[in-house]
């Protein structure tokens, strides 16, 4: 285990029972869509691509915008 994964976890120590089970059940959910897009890309290799694709012709027609608006 990481430090910063140990320092994260004696944080939620300090939280009340409520609290840790709702960022465990975030934590876990985001593992689980981790390993489904993995799981996706590894059956159907030709997805990742598709989408890059998509992506960029979507960002050549002005379609997309900065993450940060305060960069853009």
């Amino acid at each position: 285990m990481t430090g910063l994964l140990e320092m994260a976890l004696r944080r939620m120590e300090a939280l009340s029972e409520e609290e840790q089970n709702a960022i465990a059940t975030q934590i876990l959910e985001s593992l689980d869509d981790e390993e489904t897009w993995a799981r996706k890309f590894r059956e159907h290799p030709d997805l990742l691509h598709s989408l890059a694709r998509e992506a960029v012709e979507e960002h050549r027609r002005g379609d997309t915008r900065p993450l940060d608006e305060s960069s853009g």
